[in-house]
């Protein structure tokens, strides 16, 4: 009997199986966080691009302002107003177009994006748009742009080992602007 379980002991037969196991798992697990890195990256530039589109589309509303034909590729957006002219800038919903673009919806102070199961996507919340006017009637064309700059928060919980990791947060920022050209 003593002799049999010596030879079990010793024999090297099948010794390779549970390293071969424990490699496949590794190899699981790192190409499921390598999976989820890029899962996170391409939500973020996603609502990045979106984020941007919206600014532009916001830039674009002022472009009748912009270049008014009183001083057309001469000065930001500004309005003659009897004798004077005044500053003339359109904010538009950049919400509403973001909700609109992405397929988002409000709910408990945030805009998210919820799967079919109702499974959290990811949020955003904290928007802050910067609309700085070109200086009026500047003689240095290099200077006189028009730029709308953005910030907002996006939330985006992680799905590989969600119980020991905390979702991702970061701060997405976003700019555009006009340059006159004649």
């Amino acid at each position: 009997m003593m002799d049999r379980i010596r030879q079990i002991l010793t024999d090297k037969r099948g010794s390779a199986f549970p390293l071969i196991i424990a490699i496949t798992l590794s190899l699981v697990i790192l190409f499921t966080g390598i999976s989820e890195y890029f899962r996170l990256l391409i939500v973020a530039q996603g609502v990045r691009d979106a984020v941007q589109t919206t600014v532009i589309s916001v830039v674009n509303d002022n472009y009748d302002d912009v270049y008014h034909g009183v001083r057309e590729g001469y000065s930001g957006a500004y309005q003659p107003i009897a004798e004077d002219f005044e500053e003339s800038l359109d904010y538009g919903d950049i919400y509403d177009r973001l909700d609109a673009f992405l397929g988002l919806a409000y709910s408990g102070g945030y805009h998210e994006k919820r799967t079919s199961e109702g499974k959290l996507e990811f949020r955003t919340w904290g928007l802050s748009v910067d609309i700085r006017n070109a200086p009026f009637a500047s003689g240095d064309q290099n200077s006189a742009r028009f730029e709308v700059d953005s910030t907002i928060m996006l939330e985006v919980p992680v799905s590989f080992g969600s119980k020991l990791l905390p979702p991702m947060l970061i701060k997405v920022k976003t700019s555009a602007g006009y340059t006159p050209r004649f």
